[in-house]
């Protein structure tokens, strides 16, 4: 097996355990096998792909594994080519197994592995970090704290691209969500990460994220309580946010991924950013002053001036660093990741 053919089946195995659309898997099994959906790929995907997925303690949606094999199937019959026994086997025991993932309708188990930064040279070591999530199946319904957002993946991407950065500080993140960026921070090495969310539903699927990666936790709805573990997950409702409930806190590093949404939230949220980098906290100890980086998309450009003006006012300095700042693309198996608008911003509080 040639060099490309090796990498493009590994596509096709990260893509299917991330729970990529089924375009997107049909897309990666036809360019494996050079145009057309080989016997070997056929049974690469039956396994390698599938008993990969039989091996994890959390079993996939079966009318997601279904839904593929019927793709897969119909493609290989159109081009009048020999679907593989096993394949046909596999399509007819899913399809005695109802639709749903077990115990949890409205999640779905996604692994999401990042690519070594440097993949390309030594493919013997491309996977850099595996993460395991619990995400929304439906973010339309409300659930967006629980889905898998671009500005998470991209943020993750730099934070393993630039481990020197966050490897042995104190890193604070704003609106974690399914808590992506804070298993990355772990991985490089970071000596305290602190996760935050305002809503509890997003706060109990982010600590059962942590134990998937097996990470410790702790878990307080007081930001000021002292905590002995490496990661911790913190109820924090922006606009309830004091100056008093972080003084225990004294990140290094501050992070947020697609948390400039809503103009209601813009003064809150920036009064949190002003709280945690200001000066007067990291002068008294003579460290480093902080600096925070945020991942978003701009959906609504009034949104994202009015969001420039509130910081400008607040004395921090934003400055837009994706185009100096070479981000290695960590998930090129990942088709429904579009991170070509996903900006990277710099904040940090501007010295009197």
């Amino acid at each position: 097996m040639d060099e490309s053919m090796s990498k493009q089946l590994l596509y096709l195995k990260l893509a299917f355990l991330a729970m990529e659309p089924s375009n997107c898997i049909l897309s990666l099994a036809i360019e494996a096998g050079g145009g057309c959906i080989t016997p070997q790929v056929q049974n690469y995907i039956v396994n390698e792909c599938l008993g990969d997925t039989m091996k994890k303690t959390t079993v996939k949606d079966p009318a997601y594994i279904k839904g593929i094999l019927k793709k897969i199937i119909a493609f290989v019959e159109s081009s009048s080519d020999s679907v593989v026994d096993c394949l046909y086997e596999e399509l007819a025991h899913y399809l005695t197994i109802g639709g749903g993932s077990p115990g949890n309708n409205n999640r779905i188990y996604r692994e999401i592995s990042f690519l070594s930064p440097d993949y390309g040279k030594d493919c013997s070591n491309s996977v850099n970090l595996v993460a395991s999530l619990l995400c929304s199946s439906n973010m339309l319904e409300g659930d967006t704290g629980c889905s898998l957002w671009p500005s998470s993946l991209f943020l993750s991407e730099f934070i393993l691209s630039y481990p020197e950065i966050f490897g042995n500080k104190s890193c604070f993140e704003v609106g974690s969500g399914v808590g992506l960026v804070g298993i990355a921070l772990s991985h490089v090495g970071a000596s305290k990460v602190t996760l935050t969310d305002g809503d509890l539903s997003s706060l109990a699927n982010m600590k059962a994220n942590l134990e998937l990666n097996k990470l410790c936790f702790n878990v307080t709805s007081d930001v000021t309580h002292p905590s002995a573990q490496k990661v911790e997950c913190k109820h924090l409702a922006w606009e309830l946010a004091t100056k008093a409930e972080f003084q225990d806190q004294q990140p290094d590093v501050v992070l947020g991924a697609d948390v400039i949404y809503n103009p209601e939230c813009i003064p809150h949220l920036v009064r949190v950013f002003s709280i945690m980098l200001e000066d007067e906290y990291f002068s008294e100890v003579k460290r480093e002053a902080p600096v925070a980086y945020i991942a978003i998309v701009i959906r609504n450009l009034d949104t994202f001036n009015y969001f420039l003006t509130v910081a400008c006012e607040s004395r921090l300095s934003v400055v837009d660093i994706t185009s100096n700042t070479e981000v290695p693309n960590l998930l090129p198996y990942m088709c429904s990741y579009d991170r070509s608008n996903v900006h990277l911003l710099r904040v940090s509080m501007v010295s009197e």
